[in-house]
């Protein structure tokens, strides 16, 4: 803080043993302006004699002992130490040294001993305000001023514009500078993509070499296959006809089939709108006896049903209304029964001729001598759509084939796809997961559509 290398001597003394009169500040301002350097005007009495390390030091108010200064410099011997007269002396602090805040501080002199022989008034670091000066300009100086007002306004405004140039320039320096960077981060993508793809196309000639190989050994033996072929011509053909045979009558089974699923759908749809009529019965049931308590006493009795607890209300036109609706369902019921029994009689007879079909096609792949090679789980799989290397001009129904033996392994409920080595009694506890069998008439409901399942227990209760 102070500009020499060498402590000043202080001491502990307090305050009470110290000599202020000794040593006379003058000129002392109410306030110094920060940046500037601050010169101290001080006076030395007849009383006190200047020796070598005497310092002047700045403290702020409210100090104990001379260990507390902010500042100091050494303070100079005067021409005649021991005269018998008032000697006038100052030092000047520079601007770095000086403190930044605006607390009060004050001159002190410290002689070598440590103890303070003069004090100066509190001042403050600030900067000057209109409360504490009053200046007074000429009108001349007032256009002066005012002229350079005007030129640094104008300058101010330049600059301001040169600003805004140099802004929009940095903008686009670094619009560019990102797009640059784009740029290269694209192209260091595309360097990465290319070695990617070299390595790809490495990877694909060695595969078509390898391929072009293999390709040598299937003409090979694909000649022997053609003449393998053409010794089955006429056990094919007749095979053919029997094919064309049963497939036509498995689509008119599955047109059947189709014809029973849209008429269950629309007994379902029925079935539905039962419901609601039924839910909206329960409804109005529900209202009335909240409204109408005191005219209507119905009687209550209580049917249990596969361990469910039904309550029934009696009202006269209740009964008819009911009646006439179970009827409904009681019909709509039966026909259901119908066309589900049709319907499997359908589904059974279709998988008898799936089982026939695949003999024939068995029997065609083992008179070509190729079964060795097609006759696997996986070629069973794809038996149904054998394309045209199963048959020599092609088999035009194998689309019609492979439709039908996946809707027969294939859940009706959750779209689930069985092999065909699954047994059918695995594939039917599986869709019977997904349903809920009624305990007195044993109809079957989704378990997705409980609420149908309980309206019908509901039902029930009401016969």
């Amino acid at each position: 803080m102070d500009e020499t290398s060498d402590e000043p001597p202080t001491s502990a003394v307090l305050l009470d043993n110290c000599h202020f009169s000794q040593v006379i500040f003058n000129n002392v301002e109410k306030f110094y302006v920060p940046g500037g350097d601050v010169t101290c005007y001080y006076t030395l009495t007849q009383n006190i004699v200047s020796r070598r390390k005497d310092w002047v030091g700045i403290f702020r108010v409210g100090w104990k002992t001379t260990r507390e200064y902010y500042t100091f410099l050494w303070a100079p011997l005067p021409g005649d130490i021991y005269s018998d007269t008032n000697v006038q002396q100052q030092i000047q602090f520079k601007a770095y040294y000086l403190p930044k805040d605006d607390e009060y501080y004050q001159f002190c002199y410290v002689d070598q001993d440590g103890v303070v022989r003069g004090a100066s008034v509190p001042f403050q670091f600030r900067a000057e305000t209109e409360d504490d000066i009053l200046v007074v300009t000429t009108q001349g100086e007032v256009e002066e001023i005012e002229l350079q007002n005007k030129n640094l306004r104008q300058e101010n405004e330049e600059l301001k514009a040169t600003c805004a140039g140099l802004q929009k320039q940095t903008i686009d320096l670094q619009e560019e500078l990102k797009r640059t960077q784009e740029l290269q981060n694209n192209l260091d993508s595309l360097r990465s993509s290319a070695e990617t793809l070299e390595l790809e196309l490495n990877s694909l000639k060695k595969e078509n070499k390898h391929l072009k190989e293999l390709d040598d050994c299937r003409v090979a033996e694909l000649h022997q296959l053609k003449e393998q072929i053409q010794n089955v011509t006429s056990e094919k053909e007749h095979l053919e006809n029997r094919l064309k045979t049963v497939l036509d009558h498995m689509d008119q089974l599955q047109s059947q089939v189709l014809n029973y699923e849209k008429e269950v759908e629309n007994l379902s749809q029925t079935d539905r709108a039962k419901t609601e009529q039924l839910e909206s019965l329960k409804e109005e049931n529900r209202e009335l006896r909240v409204t109408r308590p005191q005219q209507v006493k119905p009687s209550r009795s209580v049917t249990v049903l596969g361990g469910a607890r039904v309550e029934r209300l009696r009202h006269p036109w209740q009964g008819e209304q009911t009646h006439d609706l179970m009827k409904e369902l009681e019909e709509q019921k039966r026909l259901f029964q119908i066309l589900q029994a049709k319907k499997n009689e359908a589904d059974e007879e279709n998988q008898k001729l799936r089982e026939e079909n695949d003999g024939l096609l068995r029997r065609l792949l083992q008179a070509r001598g190729v079964s060795s090679i097609s006759v696997t789980p996986q070629a069973q799989a794809a038996v149904p759509a054998p394309g045209a290397g199963g048959l020599l001009f092609g088999n035009p129904y194998c689309g019609e084939i492979t439709w039908h033996s996946a809707s027969l392994r294939k859940c009706p409920m959750c779209d689930e796809v069985f092999p065909e080595d699954v047994e059918t009694s695995q594939y039917e506890a599986h869709v019977q997961s997904h349903l809920l069998e009624c305990p007195l008439c044993s109809e079957t409901f989704e378990k997705s559509n409980k609420q149908v399942f309980d309206d019908h227990m509901f039902c029930h209760g009401l016969e």
